[in-house]
């Protein structure tokens, strides 16, 4: 779009503005009778007020440009393309919804308009923004990724790490600020000490413009030049539109007490749609009966956009747990590198490499297939990472695809998280697990949840690698495990391989899910030296390995407690005990089969795990085991964990801590004298 198309829309540019608003609000207007009517389940964010933001921003996006929204998502997705019927069953919670009755008003997708998601937490639209701008610069599509967010979010740190990170990597991203003065009832003079929020840009790199948001075409104006910017590989844009919305925060809430009547009033005499009717009738650039035509147009389409929600069905309870993951997570294999049923390489050549060693040259095989694949992280890049992971990689595919970032855990974790919904395939190297708390939060309500939500339309193949488990003096920050966290939450696959060949096979099967995969690196095997073979291969999920076969019990053990239980189980058969050692390799999804195969064999069964007793991965076997194999056991499931403790600097206090050898060996010989 030229300069000139910018600043002087055409008629029918301005018809189309005119079209937009009033769609947004008959579709509100609709919901609210809808809402007063007690035909909707939920809470009903409105957008009643702000129409011009959305309308004029969205005029200047294409089908593929992305959007990512907020809780009060109704106008941008109606403006990107979703149709008032689709949206209007959504928020009564039908089948026919833009989400197929998932979302409700804050969750609202249609991905093939470009139409991200909107959500329900506050801040994440912005680094979700920021990872569709990765996806454009890597794809070099020309697309650009908008996110809308409310004041409230510019206190959020999703606000300063998403920008920052747009700036330093020059993403084709624009970050709409609705300030409607509120978040929710916090004043924005009571946030903050700078309510200029546009006036923030400039700490970033970024420009920073200040628009009246009830003015259609300053904002127009505004987002086209920060588009044509974008598109041109200029970066990206802060735009803060001033705006108000004029119902209360969500509908049924108390709108009294945080303001007063007169301000209410006040805004509503400068309300949008009628600013730019009387604008567009007063220089002559439409006429009374046009804009009749398209008010009669719009109230006929609304009207039957609620007929048709209402007769449209309730989703069908029995689909709920569908798009949980996507349909690839057992990927077709051939040449499996650690078959189940023994421990015994396939007959082909083989070479003896390092752990770490055999996971980056996985790694390297799958960036040399697949160009939409990067990774992001501190110090990956021409340093090759703290353990090098991905040492002389850089050198073969440049900073694009191994892009060292700021310390912005939160951040960069969820730009890889939309970067992923946009149709690229990101690995994001954590280096310790418990640098990962920081982007907990996204990861749970972000990551794990946007396929769910959006009904499959949108996949997450997204791999999160970093390094577990208390090594000698590496004290309490840079030593836990914490994987029974990711094992609870539904979309998460969670991966701990023992060897080098599992570790190359394994990362790479978890490249190509497209699940968000959770995987883990003992730093204690990092240096283990083992064969691998030569040649393409993967190792499937939910296969466990049969370390070692045995007759008197059943050992399982979790990454590096696999080895600790093989070197236990050599020590038991000098006194004659034959030790079965299992190793589940995966923990989300956990092959119980195999487990339950050994114990029927066995009779007794013991879980080493270096993490943490309560709540577990031992917990979680031994209730499945005594649910579908009480009568196999011939003595209680016993459990082995590291103590109940954050991990000590000294070594006298870390030697206590995690399990032993020793210890593993003692548990054997109580367990079989039960």
């Amino acid at each position: 779009m030229s300069e000139d198309t910018i600043l002087n829309p055409s008629r029918d540019q301005l018809l189309a503005l005119y079209r937009t608003m009033l769609i947004i609000r008959r579709t509100e207007e609709q919901l609210v009778k809808f809402y007063a009517a007690g035909k909707l389940y939920g809470g009903v964010h409105t957008y009643i007020g702000e129409e011009a933001v959305a309308s004029g921003v969205c005029a200047h996006l294409r089908d593929d440009d992305t959007v990512f929204s907020t809780h009060r998502g109704h106008g941008h997705a109606l403006a990107k393309g979703v149709l008032p019927r689709e949206l209007i069953a959504e928020v009564m919670g039908r089948a026919t919804g833009c989400s197929g009755g998932r979302g409700g008003s804050m969750h609202l997708f249609k991905p093939e308009v470009g139409f991200m998601g909107s959500s329900g937490i506050v801040g994440p639209c912005i680094t979700l923004a920021a990872g569709g701008g990765y996806s454009a610069m890597l794809l070099k599509t020309a697309r650009v990724s908008v996110a809308f967010f409310g004041d409230g979010a510019s206190n959020n740190g999703a606000f300063h790490e998403g920008l920052n990170l747009a700036t330093a990597w020059q993403l084709p991203a624009i970050f709409v600020c609705e300030n409607n003065l509120y978040a929710t009832e916090v004043p924005l003079k009571k946030a903050t000490g700078n309510t200029n929020i546009a006036s923030r840009a400039a700490a970033y790199g970024l420009p920073g413009i200040t628009v009246d948001g009830n003015d259609v075409l300053a904002v127009y104006q505004a987002a086209g030049e920060a588009v044509a910017r974008a598109r041109a590989g200029g970066g990206p844009t802060l735009i803060e539109c001033r705006t108000y919305r004029t119902r209360a925060h969500a509908e049924g809430m108390r709108d009294a007490g945080y303001r007063t009547p007169e301000e209410v009033a006040s805004w509503k005499e400068r309300d949008p749609i009628r600013l730019f009717r009387e604008k567009l009738l007063g220089d002559g650039s439409v006429t009374e009966v046009e804009l009749g035509a398209i008010d009669d147009e719009i109230k006929a389409l609304v009207e039957e956009a609620g007929r048709f929600a209402e007769a449209s069905p309730l989703p069908d309870p029995t689909t709920v747990s569908q798009h949980v993951y996507a349909g690839n997570w057992k990927l077709e294999t051939g040449n499996l590198g650690l078959p189940a049923s023994s421990n015994q390489l396939p007959a082909t050549n083989f070479r003896h490499m390092t752990f770490v060693d055999a996971a980056r040259e996985g790694l390297a095989e799958e960036m040399a297939r697949d160009a939409r694949i990067f990774v992001v992280g501190e110090g990956i890049g021409p340093r090759g990472g703290n353990f090098n992971t991905t040492l002389g990689l850089y050198d073969l595919y440049g900073e694009e695809r191994l892009r060292d970032s700021p310390i912005s855990e939160r951040g960069f974790t969820n730009l890889c998280t939309g970067a992923a919904a946009t149709g690229t395939r990101p690995i994001v190297d954590f280096m310790f697990i418990d640098f990962l708390a920081d982007a907990f939060g996204d990861m749970f309500n972000q990551m794990c949840k946007l396929q769910w939500m959006s009904s499959g339309r949108l996949v997450m193949p997204i791999v999160v690698r970093g390094c577990v488990g208390a090594a000698q003096s590496n004290a309490a920050h840079h030593s836990g495990n914490y994987y029974p966290f990711f094992m609870h939450i539904p979309g998460f696959r969670v991966v701990m391989p023992s060897t080098p060949a599992d570790a190359k096979g394994l990362l790479k099967t978890a490249i190509r899910s497209d699940d968000p995969v959770l995987f883990l690196e003992h730093k204690n095997l990092l240096a283990l030296k083992g064969p691998v073979p030569d040649g393409e291969y993967l190792i499937p999920f939910g296969q466990a390995a049969i370390r070692r076969t045995g007759a008197d019990l059943s050992i399982i053990g979790i990454g590096f407690t696999v080895k600790q239980a093989l070197d236990a189980a050599e020590i038991l058969a000098k006194e004659s005990i034959s030790a079965e050692v299992i190793d589940p390799r995966t923990l989300a999804p956990l092959d119980m089969g195999a487990i339950l195969a050994s114990v029927h064999k066995t009779g007794r069964l013991l879980v080493v795990d270096e993490d943490f007793a309560p709540c577990g991965v031992g917990a979680e076997i031994a209730t499945q085991v005594m649910e579908a194999a009480f009568d196999d056991l011939d003595a209680p499931v016993r459990r082995v964990n590291g103590l109940f403790a954050p991990a000590p600097y000294s070594p006298p206090l870390y030697e206590p801590l995690v399990p032993s050898v020793k210890g593993i060996v003692q548990a054997v010989r109580e367990l079989l004298a039960e």
